[in-house]
């Protein structure tokens, strides 16, 4: 089975965590085999507080610039960048300048408890 669609007909959901965050599901778990894909678009002067999750994430940024915090490292991520956090490790955004950070982010398909740490 295939699957084709277009990023302007999904909705962006406003996540409780953080400022000026939203999130698209891309590919849901029921519609994937193995893994969901997500949008996730942080506002200029917005930010995602340190959090963890259960599950391991691969993510790829579309644009912006933002300060991220994996672990103790941190350090500017910008358009073109490829991160990967490990499941259990905490990590955080802040958005640099004016521009929104927009993020692909991967994850397997499986329960993914989320744990914020600050805000």
């Amino acid at each position: 089975m295939y699957l084709h669609k277009q990023i302007e007909t999904i909705e962006a959901v406003s996540q409780k965590a953080g400022q000026g965050v939203k999130m698209k599901m891309l590919l849901s778990p029921e519609e994937s085999s193995n893994f969901a894909m997500r949008n996730f678009t942080i506002d200029a002067g917005g930010y995602m507080p340190l959090h963890t999750n259960t599950v391991e994430h691969e993510q790829y940024v579309l644009s912006g610039r933002a300060k991220v915090q994996i672990g103790e490292e941190s350090f500017e991520a910008g358009k073109g960048d490829i991160l990967l956090i490990p499941a259990g490790v905490p990590h955080c955004y802040e958005t640099i300048g004016d521009e929104v950070y927009s993020f692909l982010c991967l994850v397997p398909k499986g329960e993914d408890k989320i744990e914020v740490l600050s805000c």
